[in-house]
């Protein structure tokens, strides 16, 4: 072996160790690990999932009839159903809403409940209660609801709405 080919393999050999010595320096001195802390929320937080459904497969809901108008809430049931989402059983709201509509949602459905919001072109009032544990989410038909948003209206109102942001009080989950 030539004094040239040994020299070579030398300098590899030393950039290879000068190489791993930096990648353990950075994987030790890491600091955004500590950003996540494994989903961890400060003290008296609630963790909320901010993700936003891929499919409407993926939602369930629950209509319900804030109105004087019979049938409301299967009719606005039967569009969101033909759309795709998971729905629970229709029922009358037992108190009267002169809205558009109330979206009420848990930790669980935040961004869930962000798109829900955009087949109402945002004009459905969203009431959040870290007291829910289920990932359902009510909706409670008002007088002024007329109609869901079109496949295009809806990606136009999520564009305006913007990211699902933690409501006051939580945190957002990593998982």
């Amino acid at each position: 072996m030539g004094f040239t080919r040994l020299r070579a393999y030398l300098v590899v050999g030393v950039l290879a160790v000068a190489a791993s010595i930096v990648v353990v320096v950075a994987l030790v001195r890491d600091t955004q690990g500590d950003a996540s802390a494994a989903g961890r929320c400060p003290a008296g937080t609630t963790m909320v999932n901010l993700t936003l459904p891929k499919e409407p497969a993926q939602v369930k809901l629950r209509v319900l009839n804030g109105t004087k108008r019979v049938g409301l809430a299967e009719t606005v049931s039967a569009e969101f159903q033909d759309r795709g989402f998971k729905m629970q059983p229709s029922k009358t709201s037992k108190s009267k809403f002169d809205q558009v509509a109330l979206i009420q949602y848990g930790p669980k459905a935040v961004g869930a409940a962000q798109w829900i919001r955009a087949y109402f072109l945002g004009d459905a009032k969203p009431e959040f209660s870290d007291k829910r544990t289920t990932d359902v989410i009510d909706i409670v038909v008002g007088e002024r609801f007329r109609s869901l948003a079109t496949f295009t209206e809806v990606n136009q109102s999520m564009a305006q709405i913007g990211d699902p942001t933690p409501p006051p009080g939580t945190c957002a989950s990593t998982v």
